[in-house]
């Protein structure tokens, strides 16, 4: 199995305003070279609803850096988590038409970045609690339809929903342009079997945040959790997963981020041929 390590954006960083993931404003340009020197291959961009417009995705200019750096460091950026979608989520506030612009302009600036893959995050504030929520996202992607076909862009969902409901959710949904993002650290939180999860859902899984968390807890250095990674890369080599597996993993208290995802690296390496 060919393994894809790709860290997500914001981690090589130090916190904004005490947060565990936040777009680095001051700092993105930076986390190209400290991704390079870690041996990453991968960035996984986000996107906050506050200042949204001002990141770097929306502008030609900013595209055009990105794409400096990223040719320059070899780091391709394939996948974006759109936080702005769970922090603001277009299907609890249909009222708002721009949050649905929002949506198709992130498509459009992804296509001409070469990102594949846009997580809507449907979890915390994002998660669906209502039928009213789930018609109205199901309505605004069957629109997005035209457009993820034009630029060659697939949304996949990443859900604290059970296996079997979650394999229900995600067959309403066209396989062409639509997917899972697999959180193995939200699941472990959860209490969810990864062999129960693969067994309902694997074949819509796109993309994998690598983390870990206590049963019903929070996010801990990996191996300190619920997880079962051993489970994890043996379920991957059974559905031949070729795509990446993104670093989202627990900060480092002490600002030793790079340390800290050394640690995490050399510790996923123990299951690669499990």
């Amino acid at each position: 199995m060919n393994i894809n390590y790709g860290i997500m954006q914001g981690r090589l960083s130090k916190k904004i305003d005490n947060k565990i993931q936040a777009f680095p404003e001051k700092n993105w340009k930076n986390e190209f070279e400290k991704a390079n020197k870690l041996g990453l291959k991968y960035l996984e961009w986000t996107l906050d609803y506050k200042n949204l417009k001002k990141n770097p995705i929306f502008s030609k200019s900013g595209r055009n850096e990105i794409k400096k750096l990223s040719k320059y460091y070899s780091i391709k950026i394939y996948s974006l988590t759109g936080d702005c979608f769970m922090q603001k989520p277009f299907w609890k506030i249909m009222k708002n038409k721009e949050l649905v612009k929002d949506l198709l302009q992130i498509i459009k600036s992804c296509n001409s970045l070469g990102i594949k893959f846009i997580v809507i995050p449907l979890v915390d504030n994002g998660s669906i609690k209502k039928k009213i929520e789930m018609k109205n996202l199901l309505n605004v992607c069957n629109d997005m339809i035209k457009y993820l076909k034009k630029y060659g862009i697939r949304l996949i969902f990443e859900s604290d929903l059970p296996p079997l409901k979650l394999k229900k959710f995600i067959s309403l949904f066209d396989k062409k342009y639509f997917g899972i993002n697999y959180d193995v650290g939200n699941s472990a939180s959860l209490n969810y079997k990864i062999n129960d999860e693969f067994k309902s859902y694997g074949n819509y899984i796109f993309n994998i945040h690598i983390k870990d968390r206590k049963k019903f807890g929070g996010t801990v250095r990996l191996g300190k959790g619920n997880a079962n990674f051993k489970c994890l890369f043996k379920n991957l080599k059974k559905i031949d997963y070729k795509n990446n597996l993104i670093l989202q993993t627990a900060r480092s208290k002490t600002n030793q981020h790079m340390n800290e995802i050394k640690i995490n690296l050399n510790y996923l390496k123990k299951f690669e041929n499990a």
